[in-house]
């Protein structure tokens, strides 16, 4: 005989399945004949690929592609801008391969149709694309910081058009992606691979992903004021992309090392800039809190002070002891650096009215800053596991302590530390923007500083 309890459990257990049962199928029920037919389309460039390329994949790389299928689907439901993006960057990439294809060397695609052919040469090889990208990614920061000093409603058109510029880049980016994939399997047998593997092509992925999140997030929040400091952080990384580019011709396609040729990079990268990519969006939205709620004594001390502390560090450094050339090479640099940042905050300090009179309640600002920091801690969670096990698959264990695997457990720990506060503590207001500040350069350090200051086993990533 079933008691109340027994019985109301029972409805409760049946009432919850029904909702359920319900809500999936009003989720597949509500769709559009759009979103059906985005749906098929992804179908079919899925087919397509397997049927093209499967005789180049391994098992683990047909596994990707079929998660990758479901995947996209949702994201171009979930998010409908996307879907333009993703069928875009599908059909430019397939034009390109033919006009690649229609030049042969025997081996594949002769690599020097990109510097014959005109649509190839100015616009869709991967290094014209990127290029292009780069450019996009300047204008766009330009007109959203233009936006700051017009005076038209809640978003400008400077604005307007910085979003849109911002797209553009995207879908360069990808492109570029794509097509030095494609081009790196032209090479020879053992060249191809997914191209998220040396510090040119992370950066690529950063600015992409970063921009990506950034105007999700300014669709989701609906405004547009926020566009010029997450802009700068990807300016930023455009300009070392350019400078790396130059200095060390990071663009030329290379064989991988073998600790790098593994499927585990394929999951492993693109996971970690999620991370890389919220985070500094973080940062920059925390860059805006302080300047529209800070005092002018705290943002003196903190955004001037300590940049100019470090500048002198570095000035009795390299004048008071004998160092070697490229020592003082490395520290000028860093001077240079370190000068244009003290300049930027000064500026920014100086300008705090115009800048922060378009940006939104301070709410909302703390909102994304959380949920672009517990997006980001998520997905570098899944990073640094995945990490271990590839780990253990190169070098024979999960953990070395190596500098760089180190730094990833501080970026975490950092993370994991401000996330605690708030779920537990209610951390807000300008500690918790200041901390996210601070945790751009953690993981700076940890992204880059580490590959030129500290040796390990990821030295394969040295500038």
């Amino acid at each position: 005989m079933n008691t109340p309890n027994t019985t109301l459990e029972s409805g409760m257990t049946v009432g919850l399945t029904q909702s359920a049962l319900i809500g999936k199928r009003a989720y597949f029920s509500g769709r559009t004949w759009l979103d059906w037919g985005f749906a098929a389309l992804v179908l079919l460039g899925g087919l397509f690929a397997f049927s093209r390329y499967g005789a180049s994949m391994d098992g683990y790389e047909e596994g990707i592609l079929l998660f990758t299928l479901p995947s996209v689907i949702a994201l171009g439901w979930f998010w409908r801008p996307l879907r333009l993006l993703i069928l875009a960057v599908g059909a430019t990439s397939l034009l390109t391969i033919h006009l690649y294809g229609q030049h042969s060397d025997g081996f594949g695609a002769d690599l020097a149709a990109a510097e014959q052919v005109f649509w190839l040469k100015y616009m869709l090889s991967s290094q014209s694309a990127i290029l292009w990208m780069s450019v996009l990614f300047f204008m766009s920061t330009l007109f959203y910081w233009a936006g700051f000093f017009t005076r038209k409603g809640s978003d400008s058109a400077a604005e307007a058009i910085g979003s849109r510029l911002s797209w553009a880049a995207v879908f360069m980016a990808l492109l570029g992606t794509m097509v030095r994939w494609f081009e790196s399997h032209q090479i020879a047998p053992d060249i191809g691979h997914i191209p998220v593997s040396n510090l040119y092509e992370v950066f690529v992925l950063f600015c992409w992903m970063t921009a990506l999140f950034y105007l999700y997030y300014e669709a989701r929040f609906k405004t547009r004021a926020l566009g010029a400091y997450v802009l700068l952080v990807i300016s930023a990384a455009v300009s070392f992309l350019l400078w790396y580019t130059v200095a060390r011709d990071a663009h030329e396609i290379q064989p991988l090392v073998p600790a790098l040729q593994s499927w585990w990079m394929k999951i492993h990268v693109p996971a970690n800039f999620v991370g890389y990519g919220t985070f500094a969006l973080a940062a920059m939205v925390g860059l805006a809190y302080l300047l529209k709620t800070a005092s002018q004594r705290s943002l003196l001390i903190g955004l001037v002070g300590l940049p100019a502390a470090i500048i002198l560090a570095i000035l009795a450094a390299r004048f008071g002891a004998g160092l070697a050339p490229d020592v003082i090479e490395g520290l000028d640099s860093w001077m240079r650096k370190l000068g244009g940042l003290l300049l930027f905050f000064g500026l920014c300090i100086a300008l705090r009215r115009p800048l922060t009179a378009r940006l939104p309640e301070l709410v909302t600002l703390d909102d994304l800053m959380y949920k672009a920091i517990a997006l980001g801690f998520a997905f570098f969670t899944i990073a640094t596991i995945l990490g271990a096990f590839w780990a253990a698959e190169a070098w024979g264990g999960y953990w070395s302590w190596d500098p760089k695997e180190t730094w990833a457990l501080i970026v975490w720990l950092n993370y994991a530390a401000w996330l605690h506060m708030r779920l537990m503590k209610g951390l807000r207001g300008t500690v918790s923007a200041w901390w996210a500040l601070g945790g751009l350069l953690v993981t700076t350090f940890a992204f880059l500083g580490v590959n030129m200051f500290l040796s390990g086993l990821h030295s394969y990533g040295t500038l």
